[in-house]
Order: C-alpha cells, then sequence, then structure tokens
C-alpha cells in the first residue's frame, strides 16, 4: 500500500475516534461541573457565545459571498431553534443521568430519522426487501434497547476503585436516571427533526461557514433568552475558575468548532455512513470515563441496552449500505440499456470510459 493511500485510510479513522473521545469527555466535564453546582443553562449560553465569537473571523473573512435573503436566516432561524431545543434537553438530560447514557441515546437519531423520513413519506418501505427489512428490525431493536437503559440499572458490574476521586458526584436516583433518559431521549428526536429540515435548508448554499456561524449566532440568542427566564439569579451567571470555566472553553472549541470541522471533513472525504459508523464506540469510552473520573459505578443495565441499541444500529447502516450498493447496480443497468438504446458497441464504451481516466 502506498504512503498517500495509507495515510488516506488512517487519517479519518484516527479523526473519527478522536470525535468520540472529545465529544464524551465534553459529556463528563460538564457533567462534573453541573455537579459542582453550575447551572446547565449557562454554560449553554456561555459556551455557544464563545463558539459564534470563533467562527466570526471566519464569517468576515470568507471569499464566497451569500445572499442573506428572509427565507434564508429564517430557515437558519428554525434550525437554531430545533438546536437550541435539543442542547437544552441535551445537557439537562446529562445532568440528570450519565454521558454514558447520553451516548448510547445518539445512537437512536438515525433510527429516528428514518421514521420521520417514513411518516412525512421522504422515504420508501418496500418490506419484500432485505434492506427494508432490516431497517425496520433495527428499529424496533434499537427502541427495546433505549427502554432497557433507562428502565433498568440492574447490578454493578464496574465501581471506582477509589472513592476519593477529585471529580466525584452523587449517584443518581432510579426517577433522576428515568427522567433524565426520557430527556435525552426527546433530545434524539429534536436532533432527527433537525436532519430533515436542514437538508432542505441549506441545500442551496455555496457557504457552509455561513450556515455554521448563523446558526450558532441564532442558538445563542434563543438559549440566552430561555435561561435569562429560567435562571434569574445573578450569581448564577458568575463563573468561577476552575472545572467551570474549563467545561465552557471545551465546549466551546471541541464541541462546536473541531466537532463541525472534522465531521465535514471526513463526510467529504468517506461520506456518512462512514461517520455513522463509529457512534457506538462512544458508549464505551463513555463507560470508562465515567467510573475513573466521575466516580459513577456502571450498570448492567447500561451495558445490555447500549449492546442491544448498537445491534439495532449497526443493523440500520448495513440497510443503508445494501440500499446504495443496489441503486448503483441499478444506475449502471439503466445506464447499460441506455447505451444498447443507441446501438453503441460495448468495447467503445470501455474504450471511451478508460480514455477519459
Amino acid at each position: 500500500m502506498d504512503q498517500p493511500c495509507k495515510w488516506g485510510i488512517l487519517l479519518p479513522f484516527a479523526a473519527m475516534v478522536t470525535v468520540q473521545f472529545t465529544d464524551v469527555g465534553i459529556s463528563t466535564i460538564s457533567k462534573a461541573a453541573m455537579s459542582r453546582g453550575m447551572s446547565s443553562y449557562v454554560l449553554i449560553v456561555y459556551s455557544n457565545a464563545l463558539a459564534t465569537l470563533l467562527l466570526l473571523p471566519s464569517f468576515i473573512l470568507q471569499k464566497k459571498q451569500v445572499s442573506l435573503t428572509f427565507s434564508f436566516l429564517s430557515g437558519l432561524f428554525l434550525l437554531g431553534l430545533i438546536g437550541s431545543s435539543s442542547i437544552l434537553l441535551a445537557y439537562n438530560g446529562i445532568n440528570y443521568s450519565s454521558p454514558t447514557l447520553s451516548s448510547a441515546m445518539a445512537n437512536l437519531i438515525p433510527i429516528y430519522t428514518f421514521m420521520l423520513a417514513i411518516i412525512f413519506r421522504l422515504e420508501k418501505l418496500d418490506l419484500r426487501r432485505s434492506s427494508s427489512q432490516a431497517k425496520v428490525l433495527g428499529t424496533i431493536v434499537s427502541v427495546s434497547g433505549a427502554f432497557i437503559i433507562i428502565l433498568y440499572k440492574g447490578l454493578v458490574i464496574l465501581k471506582p476503585s477509589s472513592p476519593s476521586n477529585f471529580l466525584m458526584i452523587s449517584h443518581q436516583s432510579n426517577s433522576r436516571w428515568v427522567f433524565g433518559g426520557l430527556m435525552l431521549a426527546m433530545s434524539c428526536l429534536l436532533s432527527a427533526i433537525w436532519n430533515i429540515v436542514q437538508a432542505s435548508t441549506v441545500k442551496n448554499c455555496p457557504s457552509k461557514v455561513t450556515v455554521v456561524f448563523f446558526y450558532t449566532f441564532f442558538m445563542t440568542i434563543q438559549c440566552t433568552i430561555f435561561s435569562l427566564i429560567v435562571e434569574r439569579n445573578p450569581n448564577t451567571w458568575v463563573i468561577r475558575p476552575g472545572i467551570e470555566m474549563i467545561s465552557i472553553v471545551c465546549s466551546a472549541i471541541m464541541g462546536n468548532v473541531f466537532h463541525v470541522g472534522v465531521h465535514t471533513w471526513c463526510l467529504h472525504q468517506k461520506g456518512p455512513v462512514f461517520v455513522a459508523m463509529f457512534r457506538p464506540l462512544g458508549v464505551a469510552i463513555a463507560a470508562v470515563m465515567v467510573v475513573f473520573f466521575l466516580g459513577d459505578p456502571l450498570h448492567l443495565g447500561s451495558v445490555v441496552g447500549s449492546v442491544i441499541i448498537a445491534i439495532g444500529f449497526y443493523a440500520m447502516m448495513w440497510a443503508q449500505i445494501k440500499e446504495k450498493g443496489s441503486n448503483v447496480v441499478e444506475n449502471e443497468v439503466h445506464s447499460l440499456a441506455s447505451t444498447n438504446q443507441h446501438t453503441t458497441p460495448l468495447l467503445q464504451c470501455r474504450s471511451t470510459e478508460e480514455e477519459n481516466v
């Protein structure tokens, strides 16, 4: 294998693994900050505001000029509203439960996206095809796993060796765990809705920098308005140095700028299926980090539910890969049929293709 080809494989792989580590790390640090008394609403507002400021130079210095029409900005405002609602639910869900549960529930996003696509007739479901059967089965399996991980904790199978961990947090009660899981499930549903709305809103925009900047900008304004209503104590908005400051900076830099940049690059290099395949890895990373950094024990229900969700998730991925391959074959058949109708010799077509290559 030559060196460019080797790096073409290793770099996207390493990038996506790094993203999973950083995403779980942000959830873990945020959980620690909120457990020390920091408001989740304050964390969201400050981190998004910082991310907006970091994105501002790229927006000003970009070469592509975009016409900022009312309809375009309205679409981004709607995206921001959905995104702000999702992130508010996500951070509060982590506060009530655990980063492990958050990583596991994130695998439901493609499941929800598929269900919404069927409801709104954006995707056809043909149960005679094995790919459609796999999607339905994967949906049922993943939702079942989600119910297990939310409603059943089970025995403790891994706990911290030392009770003096500096990020030690109080263990969640069953009611808090269930409530946090439901909030995370709603957050994932909003993320799926965001995916569908985003596809129709920004498909004609040539500048991804503009989309990301205004999305983050609108989300910051919306989160600020809602958070000021909820958090009326001025002392809550005072940031103390230490874990609170670290969580804001990490969420802004790694959660917004780095995450978006790496995902965009990997999508361009390898496609959406490659990016999505790394989601279940975050569950394993979260389980280890939560035990050793937060001092939160790992329960049997989390492991069983996460494995079941991952099985359903990969069933969905297999179905998408199979459908993509079938579409390629169908396109080649149609192309060959069209070529034969024009009485073009097959050898001539092959020679032409080789010349083009």
